[in-house]
This record gives C-alpha cells, structure tokens and sequence, in this order.
C-alpha cells in the first residue's frame, strides 16, 4: 500500500501567524529570485481549502449543497493533495483537528508533521475583528463558538471551533511531531524562532539564506507587497491583510472590558501558554 504520510501541516487558528510562516519557508527552500511572492504562496505550498483541488476532485466545479457533502469531498481532497508530491510537503490549514462521523479533518493517514503557530487571544482578536468586518465583541463571541467555522461562497469549509480548544486539538495531539511557535516569540526574535523551525524540519541551517528568508518575509515586505500587488487571501470588504502585525497591538484596541472577557473565557489556555500576561492582563480587567 502506498504510503501518503507526506504533509506537514501548517497550522494556526486564523491570524496567528500562518502566512508570515510560510512566507519564510518559501523564500528558504526555493532558490534566490524564484520564490513565490503572497500572491503566488501555492506554487511551493498548498492550502486545504483550494477551490481548484475541489474541483477536481469532483469533476466539475465544487459547491457543496450542506456541511456534510463538503466534509465527504475533503477526504477526497486530503489524499489528492498527500499524494500530488512524492516527499514531504507543506500544506495550510486552520481546521482543528477531529473526528466529525468516519471522517479526521486531519487525516493521521497523510500527515507527517505539523507546525502549529500560536498566538496571544488578545492580538487575534482585534485582528480577526479585521479579517471578518465585523465589531471586536463580535470577533470575541466568535472565538468563544464551539461551532466556528468559515466558509467560501461555494460551501469549502474551515471548521474552528473555540480559539482554546483549537489550540489543545494540535498541541495535545496523540503521535503526532508537532512544533509550536508563538507569535509573540517569532517577533521578539525572529531568527532564534525560525532556526528552531529549520532544526525540527531537519533541515540545514544556512544562515546568509535564512536572513534573506526572514527580511523577505518580514511583517514590512509583506505590506509592500500587497500595497503594490493586493493579496488574493484577504477577505471581501476587508482593507487591508497585513495592517499591524506587532505583538502587543490589544493594549491600544481593546477596552478592559474586552480584556476581562476575553481573560474570563480562555484563563487556562492563557495560564498554559500566556503566563507572562496573567498580572498585566488582570489589572486591566479589573478597570472594567
């Protein structure tokens, strides 16, 4: 039997980082001058939730009647996607994982690794606010759903779930070699973040490329990029993709009352993987 452990999954709840990741693999595995910019990300990655791959998986153009129709075309989409290199190979996703009938969203059968990039709920917040055009409390309430999902016009789905329980679904994941980078860590230092990556991808750290990786991919030349260019992820109605991207924006967006909610909704998440705001983030719900 063919073996299709071939994807290494790059994986974030939205807005935690997933794109900045990629970015810096593409601009480190591919020659000088020829990776991809955002525009052009697929041509060294894929992503789950491609409308081309449905369609052919389906033999026409895709447009899934209900939820379930689509959850039974992605299984076929996942092993067309395994199977369409014959090593390993980087795929997006922002699906947690589970078991929704007979069907893993994240089938245990194509993955071999996972990068998992993680970020503090009181950036993603507002920046997700962003992402949907909608009003913070309103991204806040959709962080809380255990029934989150996004969705395209044709019914390809993206199934969330709660902000914290997205989190424990990669990072407590039974067998499965898992890398978890936080945001707030890959700001801070940069290339201390992205030479961990390298070391659990097992590949060689070349410096000089992996600088020119990181500057390519910075929050800046991002911004450039789809100033001149757009970028073809960013969302109807939505202004602009890349708008702060520094670790620590939630102190001038959010009202305390904000902050407390979002505190009270997540605490042991936060006291997981966020210690270091636990005093801060209190005494500004407690203006509230």
């Amino acid at each position: 039997m063919q073996n299709l452990q071939r994807i290494i999954w790059i994986a974030s709840y939205p807005k935690s980082g997933n794109t900045w990741t990629r970015t810096f693999l593409a601009n480190y595995f591919m020659p000088k001058g020829e990776a991809p910019d955002i525009n052009s990300l697929r041509r060294f990655t894929t992503g789950d939730a491609r409308q081309d791959i449905y369609d052919r998986a389906a033999g026409r153009p895709f447009a899934a009647a209900d939820f379930d129709e689509w959850l039974m075309m992605r299984h076929k989409v996942i092993n067309i996607i395994a199977a369409s290199k014959p090593g390993h190979h980087f795929v997006k996703t922002h699906c947690k994982i589970d078991r929704i009938g007979p069907y893993d969203l994240i089938p245990p059968q194509v993955t071999a690794a996972a990068v998992y990039a993680l970020r503090n709920p009181f950036d993603v917040a507002p920046s997700l606010a962003r992402h949907l055009s909608v009003a913070i409390d309103d991204a806040i309430t959709f962080m809380e759903d255990p029934a989150a999902v996004n969705a395209t016009d044709t019914n390809i789905f993206e199934v969330l779930g709660r902000w914290d329980r997205h989190i424990a679904s990669w990072t407590e994941a039974q067998g499965l070699p898992l890398h978890v980078m936080r945001y707030e860590d890959l700001s801070a230092d940069t290339e201390h973040g992205f030479r961990h990556l390298l070391g659990f991808l097992r590949a060689p750290v070349k410096d000089g490329v992996m600088r020119r990786a990181i500057r390519e991919s910075s929050f800046k030349a991002m911004q450039k990029q789809e100033r001149e260019k757009g970028f073809i992820e960013r969302p109807a109605g939505m202004e602009t993709f890349f708008a702060k991207g520094k670790a620590g924006a939630w102190r001038d967006d959010l009202t305390p009352v904000q902050v407390a909610r979002i505190r009270e909704s997540f605490l042991p998440t936060i006291e997981k993987w966020y210690p270091e705001m636990l005093d801060e983030t209190l005494e500004v719900a407690r203006r509230a």
